[in-house]
């Protein structure tokens, strides 16, 4: 599958399964909830906004459920402790080199589904400097 096909969140699910090396759509369900939720955390809160109106209900809602009290966005956050953090969240125990697979296959997928080159700019432009190489790689 291609990016360019998809259209729905099961051709989404499909295309983090391929790209991600997952074995699942089920797989592909947890890493891309585990990757929207630190994705919600990294971003300020434009681009977050913008990105939730952009997505589907169930992808939205997962952008916005991670809440810390003290939250103080890291601007310079490397894509390894963010692959950490998303493996800690998969539900996979996985190591954070393997979680690279599944997170541009989420990039790749939402940036598919938002179709919108300013929105995908403006998240590209909202990430540290190593997570924004990797969402524009995707």
């Amino acid at each position: 599958m291609t990016v360019k096909q998809i259209e729905t969140l099961e051709d989404y699910y499909s295309y983090v399964e391929e790209v991600g090396s997952l074995r699942t759509i089920n797989h592909a369900v947890h890493w891309s909830d585990a990757t929207l939720q630190m994705l919600g955390v990294n971003l300020g809160p434009r681009a977050k906004r913008a990105l939730k109106k952009a997505l589907p209900d169930s992808l939205s809602y997962q952008l916005g459920r991670v809440f810390w009290l003290a939250y103080f966005r890291d601007l310079n956050m490397p894509a390894r402790e963010f692959a950490t953090r998303v493996a800690r969240r998969s539900k996979a125990s996985s190591d954070p080199d393997f979680a690279l697979y599944p997170i541009k296959g989420v990039f790749g997928g939402l940036k598919a589904l938002v179709k919108d080159d300013d929105l995908i700019e403006q998240i590209r432009d909202d990430l540290s400097p190593e997570l924004s190489k990797y969402w524009e790689e995707a």
